[in-house]
């Protein structure tokens, strides 16, 4: 992850970045061991400077913050969380190929 467009969240920011951001967040729900996970991380990270200036992507490692995975009812991952105005606007389980994602994210611009 070599990529210094994207966060990392925590319990520590995550409210500050993905709650109170004035722009679109998109959240990536991932583990190490996550096979679809590698195939959407990618994209994920073109999305990334895609976006940039327009949306924030952020990733979160659910086996490092399991209390904000269960918060958010994350039952399997990749799981994409987009948050609007501290609000959930979408979520997405599952790997989509990139097309899918930029429709979503530009839909919320």
């Amino acid at each position: 992850m070599g990529n210094d467009v994207i966060v990392t969240l925590t319990k520590k920011n995550f409210k500050e970045i993905a709650l109170k951001s004035d722009k679109p967040v998109l959240v990536d729900f991932w583990a190490e061991w996550c096979g679809p996970c590698r195939m959407v991380g990618p994209i994920v990270d073109e999305l990334a400077e895609d976006y940039e200036g327009k949306v924030v992507v952020a990733k979160l490692n659910v086996d490092d913050e399991s209390e904000l995975a269960i918060e958010y009812k994350v039952m399997s991952i990749p799981t994409l969380i987009l948050f609007k105005d501290g609000e959930i606007a979408e979520k997405i389980v599952g790997a989509r190929p990139k097309e899918d994602l930029e429709e979503l994210l530009d839909e919320h611009l």
